[in-house]
């Protein structure tokens, strides 16, 4: 089998992969890395896997199905396509916002010539609307395939040069800080929120494998693979990047991530510690993470809302067509209203991730008991996962509300 054959197996899986490989990884797992060491990698994993079901259950359904778990909503009754609609045009606006603005932040630091940041927004957008408007899934496919090699490569490089540098004890009066106190509690809802993926990526990833389907006559077989190939590539990501920020930053003397300049001092930090060469180096790793993130919310998000809009307008019963025009005034609309937003938060990057994380969070009960809810009657699902899924519906809600208690 050709290299090309064995990448041609793979599509909605990957792309969810490089939808997730963003805030969560590059700011969160970094984080959780720097501020508590590897305290909290087996939490990372427990929280991907208690996540696990609800992204499962989208890409079984589809791949059986033949089609989205919104026209699956929407056959269960209006009120379910109405309720994830409200949730996903907020979701849309922050998180394509959030994406966009660090992306023009990062791009920033990898030009040789200062730009506006404004300028820099723009051309980030642009960018998105030249990938995405002609063909949009094959290039989504190709841009998020890319995306993760690199990726994957690039991280396990930074990782090696960072475990080879001369390890420093820890100063004598070092205290370890506990991530298991009330005070923590914020940062680790931040951290649950973008891991792997805001959970609403979860429907946008079952049109990707209707319109897979649709290209690839084979995919349904496939689709398990291909799945749980991308979901496993984003818990080792997190995890890598964790160790990132363990052996560069965890028990030294540096400025916490933090505040409007936190994407700075995340370059910095690296720099400090790796050396200045790697400058350059980190900011492309970064760049790529939430570039690759933010593309695909553009689409995905927007094949949603149009779906979500076309269903509640013309009933499950008709056909929903494959409307590239109109899907492209929705990524326009996404985009503009991204750009809307960012007028408001240009100065504010630091208070804005943490915001867009902690709604993603707050919304994940409602996205995963739409998902859950419309599986759980079906033979094909197994016991296990429906075991598993009732275990993380209630840890989603459990969350919550000592979210809002400690808030």
């Amino acid at each position: 089998m050709s290299k090309v054959q064995i990448f041609g197996q793979f599509g909605p899986g990957i792309i969810m992969a490089s939808s997730a490989v963003g805030g969560s990884h590059i700011i969160a797992s970094t984080q959780a890395g720097a501020y508590y060491g590897y305290q909290l990698a087996w939490f990372i994993i427990i929280v991907n896997l208690l996540k696990y079901p609800f992204y499962r259950f989208a890409f079984d359904y589809s791949a059986q199905h033949g089609k989205s778990v919104l026209q699956g909503y929407g056959e269960k009754g209006k009120g379910y396509l109405w309720l994830f609609l409200v949730f996903n045009l907020f979701a849309t606006v922050v998180n394509v916002a959030g994406g966009t603005l660090l992306s023009a932040v990062l791009l920033a630091l990898l030009l040789p010539v200062e730009l506006p940041l404004n300028v820099l927004n723009i051309l980030v957008l642009l960018s998105f609307l030249f990938l995405l408007f002609a063909k949009q899934y094959q290039n989504l496919d190709r841009v998020s395939k890319l995306i993760m090699c690199s990726l994957s490569i690039i991280t396990l490089i930074a990782l090696v040069m960072a475990w080879q540098q001369p390890s420093v004890p820890l100063p004598t009066d070092f205290v370890e800080t506990s991530p298991w106190t009330i005070a923590a509690i914020p940062f680790l809802i931040a951290l649950m929120g973008w891991m792997p993926a805001p959970m609403e990526l979860s429907v946008s990833a079952s049109l990707w494998v209707v319109e897979k389907r649709r290209l690839d006559a084979n995919y349904q077989g496939k689709s398990l693979l291909d799945f749980n190939t991308g979901y496993m590539v984003t818990i080792v990501l997190a995890l890598m990047f964790m160790a990132l920020g363990a052996m560069v930053q965890y028990g030294k003397d540096i400025t916490p991530l933090s505040g409007g300049k936190f994407v700075h001092q995340f370059v910095d930090m690296y720099a400090l510690s790796i050396g200045e060469w790697s400058r350059w180096f980190i900011a492309f790793i970064a760049f790529v993470c939430i570039y690759g993130t933010t593309i695909v919310a553009v689409d995905g998000y927007s094949r949603c809302n149009q779906q979500a809009v076309f269903l509640l307008k013309h009933g499950t019963k008709s056909a929903v067509p494959i409307n590239e025009v109109l899907l492209r005034y929705w990524i326009m609309g996404a985009c503009i209203t991204a750009f809307v937003l960012i007028q408001f938060f240009s100065n504010a990057v630091g208070k804005m991730i943490p915001f867009a994380m902690a709604a993603s969070f707050v919304s994940a009960p409602v996205f995963a008991w739409l998902n859950f809810n419309l599986v759980k009657q079906e033979k094909t699902t197994s016991t296990w996962l429906k075991i598993l899924a009732i275990c993380g519906l209630s840890y989603l809600i459990l969350m919550v509300v000592i979210y809002f208690w400690v808030m």
